[in-house]
């Protein structure tokens, strides 16, 4: 068996970005970026208003309150084409374009109209009110660096460097199957030693989330030939990875790794020092990465948080692969470990002082899906760590809520 750390690096040997292509922004969220943005605007691209009021000379408003005679509106969209002399004064509104001749906004608040006139009862230093052109940013600025995973914030500036489109890495393709003749889809009424199928939709939806598109290839039976055609029409589909689930092992009825070794997979690992998920199967298939889980629900959804995710992360040019490990306290003594690292499902529950306390489930079998599901966190031991006591620091894995 290989550790935890040699086997993601397995994983991820040879895995490179995906190829760019342009997505408009609409469906850009969550992408990452493949090139430097730079921006195609100025922004402001004139000096405009900060807000609703008067455009006028800051000499004539700096020192006291004066009279003003209003030659003109100017509104977001449409400036004031004349130049405001002395003792001129235009009205403004927020986002409307400066009229030449002027530097300063005195808000309405701070005025009086009378008739074709404005009174400024206040004075107003040079400049108020005013959002100078490139405020913002400058035509030519790189604001989105390449890497860069799209927030929803981030759509707004592109959208404000006036860019429709963006270059993104393609999304990674994920086929996947489940193997087992004892597997029924949900709604089914199993029969006499059948299981409900449960990982496909786990598996599909981290993935999803991840920003991969998902090829659904259902269940397969423990057949040679059914597997192969599997592992084929994943490929024809142009898969980047293929996900099994369930007869990655070596007894008589595991055969996904037999069918892909006679279709030419170079076998990278198939056993892992890893609790739960002992039997995972990696490798490639010319360009399709081989990813083969356990069956068991908990040890398939551990395997695919610690090996799929880093691996959907590094072919969508992302430089964070791995999630970050944190710390809380133990909420539970824990025995000493053995030769395997061991993930253990657990509650997240802040104490009143702002600790976290990670609370492990007395129950860890592999088979419970009822506490993959409650569980807040993985927290993570290393092989042959000593005992641990309640109330000491431990590492911990956040799982999204």
């Amino acid at each position: 068996m290989i550790s935890v750390a040699e086997a993601r690096e397995r994983v991820l040997a040879g895995a490179e970005p995906l190829a760019a292509e342009w997505a408009p922004l609409a469906e850009a969220h969550g992408r990452v970026l493949s090139s430097d943005l730079k921006a195609l605007r100025t922004q402001p691209p004139e000096n405009v208003s900060a807000m609703d009021g008067y455009a006028v000379r800051a000499p004539e408003v700096e020192v006291a309150a004066a009279l003003f005679d209003l030659i003109g509106e100017v509104a977001a969209g449409r400036p004031y084409a004349g130049l405001v002399g002395q003792g001129q004064a235009v009205r403004i509104f927020t986002g409307g374009v400066m009229p030449a001749g002027t530097d300063t906004v005195v808000i309405q608040e701070n005025t009086e109209a009378i008739g074709n006139a404005v009174r400024v009862r206040s004075r107003a230093r040079r400049g108020a009110n005013v959002r100078i052109a490139g405020l913002d940013f400058a035509a030519g600025d790189t604001l989105l660096r390449q890497g860069q995973i799209l927030s929803d914030r981030d759509l707004a500036l592109a959208a404000a460097m006036n860019h429709p489109t963006v270059s993104v890495h393609r999304r990674a393709k994920v086929a996947m199957f489940a193997s087992g003749d004892e597997l029924v889809m949900p709604g089914t009424v199993p029969g006499p030693g059948q299981i409900v199928c449960s990982n496909v939709f786990a598996l599909a939806a981290l993935a999803r989330s991840e920003g991969a598109v998902v090829i659904d290839l259902g269940i397969v039976p423990d057949d040679l030939d059914a597997t192969r055609t599997a592992a084929l029409r994943a490929r024809e589909m142009g898969a980047d990875i293929l996900l099994t689930t369930g007869g990655a092992s070596v007894g008589d009825y595991d055969l996904v790794q037999k069918a892909l070794t006679v279709q030419g997979m170079e076998l990278a690992f198939w056993r892992v020092a890893l609790r739960p998920g002992r039997p995972l199967l990696s490798g490639r298939l010319g360009s399709t990465s081989i990813l083969g889980l356990p069956g068991n629900p908990v040890s398939a959804y551990v395997c695919a948080f610690l090996f799929l995710v880093p691996l959907l992360r590094r072919l969508h040019g992302r430089a964070d692969t791995t999630p970050p490990p944190e710390t809380a306290i133990l909420g539970a003594d824990l025995p000493a470990n053995d030769e395997r690292a061991d993930y253990l499902r657990a509650k997240l529950e802040r104490t009143s002082d702002g600790a976290m306390v990670a609370t492990p489930f007395a129950i860890q079998d592999s088979s419970t899906v009822h506490y993959l599901a409650e569980a807040d966190c993985l927290i993570a031991r290393d092989p042959f760590a000593p005992a641990a006591t309640s109330g000491s620091r431990c590492r911990i894995l956040a799982l999204r809520p």
